[in-house]
């Protein structure tokens, strides 16, 4: 096993078609562009920024789960179009278990292009090599099928349904619990 990540400087990923790196100053347009869209929030506890100062909040809370070592946060950013896209990483990760939640989102013009696929499965890979997690999980509404559908992709199970588990946007939601074990690499 390779000695694990050590949170001092922000890992650098480079895809076939894209970098994930850190969030800079400069992404908080295409941040805002990203989560001001009513789709991509859709399924997020927050509903749709409405400046580019929510962006940059956004982006502060990034850099603080790096800083508690909780969690990371890449940018997506397209070869192409030297542009932010999308967002990818962990969060709630807990040393002592050795877990991690994964999250994900995407602008809707890049929807159905294999994006997460790429991304995700890179990202899956730094989760298991170098922050040796052994399990990543991911907490899906059930209603967000196509999350739903990446997950079965990426190889996840569900391990069950959290019944009116959070309160988002006025109402109670459940979530569908999904998981991928270091064994089932």
């Amino acid at each position: 096993m390779s000695n694990p990540f050590t949170f001092k400087q922000f890992p650098l990923i480079k895809t076939e078609r894209y970098t994930l790196r850190a969030a800079e100053e400069k992404d908080a347009h295409d941040l805002y562009e990203l989560y001001s869209n009513e789709a991509v929030v859709e399924f997020m506890p927050f509903t749709p920024f409405e400046s580019v100062k929510d962006a940059m909040d956004e982006m502060s809370w990034y850099a603080k789960i790096f800083r508690e070592q909780t969690g990371l946060r890449w940018m997506i950013e397209d070869g192409e179009a030297r542009k932010v896209i999308g967002t990818c990483g962990f969060l709630s990760r807990e040393e002592v278990h050795n877990r991690a939640e994964i999250g994900y989102d995407l602008h809707p013009a890049f929807w159905g292009k294999g994006v997460m696929s790429e991304v995700a499965r890179a990202v899956l890979n730094f989760g298991f090599m170098d922050l040796q997690l052994n399990k990543i999980e991911a907490k899906v509404e059930p209603q967000n099928q196509a999350s739903i559908r990446l997950l079965h992709k990426l190889g996840f199970q569900q391990e069950g349904l959290l019944r009116q588990h959070e309160f988002e946007k006025g109402r109670y939601i459940d979530l569908a619990v999904f998981s991928k074990l270091r064994s089932e690499l």
